[in-house]
């Protein structure tokens, strides 16, 4: 929850981040823009809100 202030924090000042998180649900809350990478390439880009649209790519990538 602290890392989730601090990237919620730096996200108000304006400062970008490059986040490689295996924990979606903090991920997901904070970001504007989403990657899915699987077997070296990127399988998914977008927004939280298409990520959680996507069952393929949740299902296939994300889901255990």
């Amino acid at each position: 929850e602290l890392v989730a202030q601090y990237l919620q924090e730096l996200k108000r000042r304006g400062v970008s981040v490059l986040l490689i998180e295996q924990k979606l649900t903090i991920a997901m809350q904070i970001s504007d823009r989403c990657l899915v990478m699987g077997h070296g390439a990127i399988v998914f880009e977008g927004t939280p809100d298409a990520l959680r649209a996507d069952t393929y790519i949740r299902k296939e990538w994300l889901e255990v």
